[in-house]
């Protein structure tokens, strides 16, 4: 046995008390439940439980995915923010769906999302962006996001250069920066049972905008 299957097979999930789910007390609407969870996740020490995976299709139709920042959920969606230039920008411009998984190991729970992203205005990513810190303004303002880098040292020097700018001018804009929302459609809760009596809790949007959502679970 390799060292990476040694180190594979002696891994365990879910060493710790996981909580209780009960699906019949969750609520109409998925953004609630995903609050609790979310600060449930917080106070149980949670390492960055505001990173999530980002899936999207390029224009072959190719999946694609990366872990980015959660910037906001409310009843618009889901929010996370890129420049409009990098990969994920310009496959979302193509094909504006996406979806999101949330993993939060120390409670055994997972978040999935899935649905039609729209972009925030021009006011809003201004906005989203100058909340955050100096860095992240300075990596907003290095641009060029996923194109392809000559050398380590190309990137230190426009890094630089970029830190010096936002220390200089805080308010400066980075014209392509932008806020997107995920608009779900599908949200689906999992609460992992240590044995594997996993519970799923699915809220699928009914055609009708007036009848809200409709709950189901499935089989882990």
């Amino acid at each position: 046995m390799t060292d990476f299957h040694h180190a594979l097979r002696s891994l365990r999930v879910w060493d710790t008390a996981l909580p209780s789910f009960d699906p019949a007390s969750a609520p109409p609407e998925p953004l609630p439940l995903f609050h609790d969870w979310f600060t449930a996740a917080v106070a149980a020490g949670q390492t960055e439980p505001h990173t999530l995976s980002l899936a999207t299709a390029d224009e072959d139709g190719r999946p694609d995915v990366r872990t980015v920042m959660l910037h906001d959920a409310d009843a618009r969606g889901w929010h996370f923010a890129s420049h409009a230039g990098s990969a994920k920008g310009r496959q979302l411009a193509a094909r504006p769906e996406a979806a999101l998984g949330f993993y939060w190991p120390v409670q055994g729970r997972q978040v999935r999302i899935r649905g039609h992203v729209t972009t925030g205005t021009p006011e809003e990513a201004y906005e989203d962006l100058h909340a955050r810190t100096t860095g992240a303004l300075a990596a907003a303002l290095v641009g060029r996001q996923s194109e392809v880098l000559d050398s380590p040292a190309t990137l230190a020097e426009a890094s630089e250069a970029a830190w010096r700018r936002a220390e200089a001018e805080p308010d400066a804009p980075a014209p392509s920066w932008t806020l997107y929302v995920v608009e779900p459609a599908e949200v689906e809760f999992f609460q992992g049972d240590a044995r594997r009596r996993h519970l799923r809790l699915r809220y699928r949007r009914t055609a009708s905008a007036d009848a809200g959502w409709t709950r189901e679970l499935r089989w882990p």
